[in-house]
């Protein structure tokens, strides 16, 4: 799941990139640079780094193990359940905040107010 997440978030930003590379005359791009880069620009580059680490942690997983030592039942550990829930928190937050901005409509291109507020 994490690779497919990496992927589909590489080519989402890698759009947004290619929306923006011939900026028009006053326009440099969709919101501010950060260290001379724009988010989407940022989000390839550790999109890319993600798909690099994974790929590298792949390579050393439990699948050169034999049967026997894979078949113990692992635990989560409670910091997994913690990055789980902690994600869920963002993700239900992102949508309430979302849904305040938007409504049932489409967000507009630059949002300046709540719709719903």
């Amino acid at each position: 799941m994490c690779m497919i997440s990496a992927v589909l978030g590489a080519c989402i930003s890698t759009r947004q990139i290619l929306l923006h590379i011939v900026p028009e005359p006053g326009n440099t791009g969709y919101g501010s640079a950060v260290m001379g880069m724009h988010l989407y620009t940022w989000a390839l580059l550790i999109f890319m780094a993600t798909i690099l680490i994974l790929g590298v942690v792949f390579l050393f997983d439990s699948q050169f193990e034999s049967k026997e030592a894979t078949a113990k039942t692992r635990s989560v550990p409670a910091l997994g359940t913690a990055a789980f829930w902690l994600a869920f928190g963002v993700t239900a937050a992102n949508v309430c905040t979302t849904f305040l901005e938007c409504g049932f409509k489409q967000c507009p291109d630059n949002p300046t107010s709540y719709l719903m507020l």
